[in-house]
């Protein structure tokens, strides 16, 4: 008996501003040896990011299609993809609805490429994808010179060397292609009237959490393209949950180190307003080239004071946008405990200190703002925010309790929860506000760029 042909499919696409420039990249392995058997890559003009992916994805399928020596009717052989795109793993498995128009054909090509094959997916995340983010950014830079990708030029796999993926294949389960079709047919079934559905502020299995706002590409911005009369993709999801269209999402970047961080002395805006040091000029840097490679910022916000209008003014440079200052996002004004370190305070302002950790109404010596006065004029400046940029993906670059204040309140977590929170210079978290004003913690306190 033959033994059926296997491929995994590994693809990726992104873009430079969201929507900007942007390019796919896929790659086709074999899973028993690892070899590579086929790569793609274009640059596709001006784009989103989940445009691009989905573009990725359907190269690497046609890859697999040429490969096919009997063409999509080989019914021996199964194929496994694996993208970083949540949306689109979720959305071509069947469990989340394609709600955006501009989506909808290019999920209805993509299940068409190899019909009645046994397809999977599976979501890994963005380091387990190297090879085809780095054909993916060739293609771009091939973009910016005016020219498209030379496969000959390529050295994708060689920066992004990989160990066997023999592992990535699931098991068979059922004739080929009614794996996707069975599981979704008994997600269906837990939708049927009556059954509580979860919005937003919970589980939406409609939303991608860690989705940026280029799901709500504007159809004009999607390539033109064969598109089948008769999608084939199974569009599952919470049915009862309302579509509020795409979040605001705050990203919050916490300023760089300055040299009071390492000594973890207090620094507000109470007088003091240091520069960044030189580690801290180099964690802006890093920010700045990791917001590059993932193209989902589209406005900078940052508090007024020196060290985040730096941080800020990094990323700004390398992306090519503006910073917009918030004074809301100030840090807080420790009063009399401006540059000291907390044994230092415990030992001038003991009382003070102790009334301080007890009730967050308690302010600083020497009128400092309280943590009740901080969430009053953080929660106003992210309502300010959240209205202004509705749909969008905004770099918010603060501090340490505007921050842990603003995933406190997403939370509905009481006040001492921010001495239970732990938040690194130059960390990133993520904060997704709905329509219906709730709110989704989406990441909190990452410094895998920094790494």
């Amino acid at each position: 008996m033959n033994r059926p042909r296997q491929f995994v499919v590994e693809a990726d696409g992104g873009s430079r501003g969201n929507p900007g420039p942007a390019g796919y990249g896929a790659v086709v392995i074999d899973p028993e040896t690892g070899e590579t058997l086929a790569e793609a890559a274009e640059y596709i003009g001006v784009a989103t990011n989940n445009v691009a992916e989905y573009k990725g994805l359907i190269a690497g399928l046609r890859a697999v299609k040429a490969l096919l020596p009997d063409g999509p009717g080989d019914a021996g052989a199964r194929v496994h993809v694996r993208m970083d795109s949540k949306l689109v793993v979720e959305q071509m498995s069947g469990r989340w609805k394609i709600k955006h128009p501009g989506m909808k054909p290019l999920a209805a090509e993509a299940a068409s490429v190899l019909p009645g094959l046994a397809l999977s997916y599976e979501w890994i995340p963005r380091e387990q994808n190297k090879h085809a983010d780095r054909l993916a950014n060739e293609a771009m830079d091939a973009g910016r010179r005016g020219a498209q990708w030379d496969p000959s030029a390529s050295t994708a796999a060689l920066d992004a060397p990989r160990s066997s993926v023999a592992a990535a294949l699931p098991p068979v389960e059922g004739p080929p292609g009614d794996a996707t079709a069975g599981a979704a047919r008994a997600r269906a079934a837990l939708n049927r009237p009556g059954t509580a559905s979860r919005g937003p502020a919970g589980t939406d299995a409609s939303s991608d959490t860690t989705q940026d706002p280029s799901a709500t590409v504007p159809a004009a911005a999607v390539s033109s393209g064969p598109t089948p009369s008769d999608p084939v993709t199974p569009q599952v999801g919470w049915g009862a949950a309302p579509d509020l269209g795409a979040p605001a999402t705050l990203v919050l970047l916490r300023h760089g180190e300055t040299a009071l961080t390492p000594q973890k002395r207090f620094s507000g805006s109470g007088g003091t307003d240091p520069e960044l040091s030189a580690a801290g000029r180099e964690q802006a840097g890093r920010a700045a080239e990791a917001f590059a490679a993932r193209g989902t910022v589209q406005e900078i916000v940052s508090s007024p004071l020196r060290r985040c209008r730096e941080t800020a003014g990094a990323v700004a440079a390398r992306l090519g946008l503006e910073v917009r200052v918030e004074d809301g996002l100030r840090e807080t004004d420790f009063g009399a405990w401006e540059g000291l370190t907390f044994g230092e305070v415990k030992e001038r302002y003991g009382t003070d200190l102790e009334a301080w950790l007890d009730s967050p109404d308690a302010a600083p010596t020497g009128g400092g703002e309280s943590f009740t006065q901080v969430a009053r004029r953080v929660a106003d400046a992210r309502d300010r925010l959240v209205t202004r940029y509705a749909g969008r993906t905004v770099l918010v670059v603060t501090h340490v309790t505007p921050i842990k204040t603003l995933v406190r309140l997403a939370l509905g977590a009481p006040p001492e929860s921010l001495f239970r929170m732990e938040l690194s210079a130059a960390s990133v978290s993520a904060v997704a506000y709905y329509a219906d004003g709730n709110a989704s913690l989406r990441l909190l306190n990452d410094t895998s760029h920094l790494r």
